[in-house]
């Protein structure tokens, strides 16, 4: 079910298997912009340092969702990290969690970092980073249209907190 974010400065984080691409946004929501590139391997640390920099009022993570509608083939993987996340931000008072649709962002932002002159090999290290600009815009889109979209995750560890 979908549920309003909070206004403020948002996060939007794109999860590769490899590379975690960050974007933010304004405090009005007017623009997402790239923020950085994480190793996926161990980013705990760099994401909480950057919730720490950025002080958002949400994290918005990509959710795998096929053409058709419903979750991809990496969709259990993402929401378990969205999960962890949640639990690792929640255990430092941070900010909440939220899954959004990401269908064809990293598709659509290869093609514009193409369309704007960069080789593959150019793209690899900020091709996330434009998908994160993509999950982020895809949200304040739909909040200037007066949509929500998105539901907030509850970490595996809210129930002990209740």
């Amino acid at each position: 079910m979908a549920e309003a974010l909070p206004r403020g400065v948002r996060l939007a984080v794109d999860w590769g298997s490899r590379r975690i691409g960050v974007a933010a946004c304004d405090r009005d929501g007017a623009l997402a912009y790239p923020v950085a590139t994480v190793d996926a391997l161990d980013p705990w640390d760099r994401l909480a340092d950057l919730v720490t920099e950025y002080e958002p009022t949400a994290v918005v993570v990509g959710y795998p969702v096929t053409l058709a509608g419903t979750p991809g083939l990496a969709a259990d993987r993402i929401a378990g990290l969205a999960a962890e996340l949640a639990d690792r931000l929640a255990a430092r008072t941070g900010p909440g969690v939220w899954l959004v649709d990401e269908r064809m962002t990293t598709a659509a932002a290869a093609r514009q970092l193409h369309a704007a002159g960069r080789t593959s090999k150019q793209q690899r290290g900020i091709v996330d980073q434009q998908a994160a600009v993509a999950i982020l815009d895809t949200v304040l889109a739909a909040e200037r249209a007066g949509q929500t979209i998105g539901s907030r995750v509850e970490g595996r560890g809210e129930e002990e907190r209740s």
